[in-house]
């Protein structure tokens, strides 16, 4: 096979190769033969109508197409091999020619790796992050649990609601004078401070008693989910029924008790919530640290021509793994947009904010792996394995049937390299 590469612009090029005659000639057989299976000629029994007849009714050029598309799956990778390239995205094919006796010349517009020149990734200094816990924190912490465990008390007819108070209301709302879908309730429980009406609506509430009826006037935000509704004005009849206020419990060792087996004074409870203080900041200023490290190892390294291409793919796949986490939660797509009122298009953009970072982080990566000769043993393999059956609860086999090997070895070269950059990174 002739194949000619020539890169064009910004890690694309033009792949040129040629399909021989032997090629054409095994590919429009056997388009043929799966034609002719369905053809009914006037002198032929149903798909044994001969390749001659079938050329002077029809001619051999409108067997071409079908042709190229059963040859094209075995010629395009030995032309990528002869040409020596690295394509990362699907290539967007194009004829250049399919004269009857000659090879017939094809060409692909190529995405390809692009370049990649390390620099400095080993030994980097970053910002030292803060991992101590203060008095003030462990008490915060301990006041959330307060809170979490506070009595909801009904106030007497005559006292207003204030906020932190939580209100009984029915509720209905209207546009321009008419009841919209969606915005009626009743016996609904809403904390006043919560924020989870839209802004204006709970500030109207704080004041009100058992028994009230006010109007409360508000405008829908201009981003609503509702685009029925986004920036429109509303009113809202409501009506309460109750105004109740938390209770809550006193902080000593029963109360310690009652929120951790684990303990059995306050004094034990506060040094539990220290140590999961602790754990929490190191494990986030550890992921800061690497997130730092890595972003060196970016900087520091050249990445030439990197196609757009590979970006996008990386959004996409970020997507497919996130909605795929869903399913197995018992969560369709649709409904988890309907339940944050959001769309693909908005988690899409989520996942395009770092997605140029993640790219070039997998790309250094490669080259780590590459130039330090990385390798994986069939020890550090079994132990992925049994890992990732122990994280999704799964049978060892199960997991050796669902992802391949060699792409579990893959993924541990990516963390040892990630490790030559993580494990030797200084803060100061």
């Amino acid at each position: 096979m002739t194949a000619n590469w020539e890169i064009t612009e910004n890690g694309y090029g033009v792949l040129t190769f040629e399909i021989s005659e032997p090629q054409k000639k095994v590919a429009i057989d056997k388009a043929f033969n799966k034609v002719k299976k369905n053809l009914n000629v006037p002198g032929f029994r149903k798909g044994k109508v001969t390749r001659s007849v079938f050329n002077r009714m029809f001619g051999e050029t409108s067997l071409y197409e079908d042709a190229l598309n059963n040859v094209l799956p075995v010629a395009y990778p030995l032309a990528v091999e002869e040409a020596g390239i690295d394509p990362v995205a699907q290539p967007e094919i194009s004829v250049e020619s399919l004269n009857n006796d000659e090879p017939w010349v094809i060409k692909a517009k190529v995405a390809v790796k692009p370049v990649v020149k390390l620099g400095q990734f080993e030994g980097l200094e970053v910002e030292k992050q803060d991992r101590s816990v203060t008095d003030e924190e462990v008490e915060d912490r301990l006041k959330a649990e307060q809170e979490k465990n506070a009595e909801l008390i009904v106030k007497e007819a005559d006292q207003p609601a204030e906020y932190g108070d939580t209100v009984v209301i029915d509720y209905k709302g209207f546009v321009d004078g008419v009841a919209f879908e969606g915005g009626e309730d009743k016996n609904h429980s809403l904390e006043l401070g919560s924020n989870q009406f839209i802004p204006g609506f709970e500030e109207q509430l704080i004041g009100t008693k058992e028994g009230d009826e006010v109007e409360v006037k508000v405008t829908f935000p201009s981003e609503y989910h509702s685009e029925a509704l986004a920036g429109k004005e509303a009113t809202f009849e409501v009506k309460v029924h109750e105004v109740k206020t938390k209770e809550l419990p006193e902080l000593d060792d029963e109360f310690a008790k009652d929120v951790s087996e684990d303990v059995s004074t306050l004094g034990e409870l506060k040094e539990k919530y220290r140590k999961e203080l602790e754990d929490e900041k190191k494990q986030l200023a550890d992921e800061k640290v690497q997130d730092a490290a890595i972003r060196k190892a970016i900087d520091n390294a050249e990445i030439i021509d990197l196609p757009e291409v590979m970006v996008t793919e990386e959004v996409d796949r970020q997507l497919d793994h996130y909605l795929n986490n869903m399913r197995r939660q018992g969560i369709e797509p649709d409904l988890y947009y309907q339940i944050t009122g959001s769309t693909e298009d908005d988690l899409k953009q989520q996942f395009t904010q770092d997605a140029d970072v993640r790219t070039k982080t997998n790309l250094i990566l490669e080259q780590i792996v590459k130039e330090k000769d990385i390798e994986v043993s069939e020890g550090e393999i079994e132990s992925e394995i049994k890992s990732l059956a122990d994280e999704y609860d799964m049978d060892e086999k199960q997991v050796r049937n669902t992802v391949s090997t060699d792409m579990l070895a893959e993924d541990i070269k990516l963390k040892k390299a990630l490790g030559l950059i993580t494990e030797s990174v200084k803060e100061v």
